[in-house]
């Protein structure tokens, strides 16, 4: 079987060159050739330029396409896997309209695998760790009152009075300011239409404690239930949310009022002033910080708390968001190839035993990953 490898992005390269180096058979397709020469051109002479037309009439029943490409050529490359009886594979969330395809892609017997990178992804699978945990020990009572955080960042190893860098054009991070959320604060669901409105201090459990803004980002409230948390469970907190280094919210406070204001125009000019001010420069590590985190309570006691925790920086490796986002890609594809992922749309898995060994490499990628116990 192939795999149709599309986007050589800055967050590809470790996947992509670890399943080479595996021995899997890979064609690699990008909308510049020379592009994706550079990043894999030293272990394969599979490279294409991107072309659906092209990549249609080589793809076999089996076959595997993995979209690193915007999220809009998603859905069109998972319904010709459909048509051609082959699997699908990105890092993005489930749209409604992947959602869709999955009563089609069940007929033909094809999974079309989403939200297998950093976030969502291993957020994901670090989830269904502390659910099946909490399950199983003798603390379990459906009784139980029970919060859940999920706060994830890449953030610069080395602060600058900005408190962020950018690897790529901004655009993304300012209309994302744009977006509300929703989740359940203090047994109440809440919706913000601002994020820096939500803001709030979060102390990490890491080896040297240590204190960051986090916000809610998106819908969190469909994360209850592919959480597979009971509809008894009385919910106290539930929130997916992004983390900053602290001094964040004050350094963009211009940003925010701007932002709220601007027109498309506007931000992109804002996007090219915050690029040229601060962008990562060559070679410069970044860090990537992520804490999940289940807490039950019994009468206003903690009965169970545990926080996964992860850090992980740039290094000889590459950054750390690269390989944090595309090394789960590599193994969602090779899930699908063994048959360990099901046919249908479908998130990053919550088959312990697929959790175990993914969460086994996310360990080899980071400088730290542990699962704190609080009590």
């Amino acid at each position: 079987m192939t795999v149709h490898w599309c986007g050589t992005g800055l967050s590809t390269a470790p996947g992509l060159r670890r399943l080479i180096e595996n021995g899997q058979d890979i064609v690699v397709w990008n909308r510049t050739i020379e592009k994706a020469q550079a990043v894999v051109g030293d272990l394969t002479d599979q490279i294409e330029a991107f072309d659906p037309d092209a990549l249609k009439q080589r793809l076999q029943p089996g076959d595997v396409v993995v979209s690193m490409l915007p999220a809009d050529w998603h859905v069109p490359l998972a319904k010709m896997c459909i048509d051609a009886h082959a699997h699908f594979v990105s890092s993005s969330y489930i749209s409604p309209e992947m959602q869709a395809l999955h009563r089609d892609a069940e007929i033909v017997g094809v999974a079309l695998v989403n939200e297998v990178g950093l976030d969502p992804g291993i957020d994901h699978l670090m989830a269904h760790h502390l659910v099946a945990d909490y399950r199983a020990s003798p603390s379990y009572h459906q009784g139980n009152h029970i919060s859940f955080i999920s706060y994830c960042g890449g953030i610069p190893k080395h602060p600058n009075s900005f408190r962020y860098k950018f690897s790529w054009s901004p655009v993304g991070v300012l209309k994302a300011l744009r977006s509300p959320s929703k989740s359940i604060r203090a047994y109440s669901e809440l919706e913000v239409h601002q994020p820096w409105d939500a803001m709030h201090d979060y102390s990490a459990p890491l080896p040297v404690p240590e204190t960051f803004e986090v916000y809610p980002n998106r819908d969190s409230l469909p994360f209850i239930a592919q959480y597979h948390f009971d509809p008894g469970w009385t919910i106290k907190e539930f929130v997916r949310g992004t983390l900053r280094l602290n001094g964040w919210a004050e350094a963009w406070s211009d940003i925010f009022t701007e932002v709220g204001q601007a027109d498309d125009a506007r931000l992109k000019e804002l996007s090219d002033q915050l690029w040229a001010a601060n962008a990562y420069e060559e070679n410069e590590p970044d860090r990537v910080v992520l804490c999940v985190s289940l807490l039950a309570e019994k009468q206003g006691v903690p009965v169970y708390h545990k926080t996964y925790v992860l850090d992980a920086w740039g290094d000889m490796r590459g950054s750390a968001m690269a390989r944090l986002v595309s090394v789960p890609v590599s193994l969602a594809v090779e899930a699908v190839l063994l048959h360990e992922i099901g046919a249908g749309v479908h998130p990053a898995p919550n088959d312990l035993r697929l959790v175990q060994r993914w969460m086994a490499e996310v360990d080899r990628m980071s400088q730290h990953l542990q699962i704190v116990d609080h009590l």
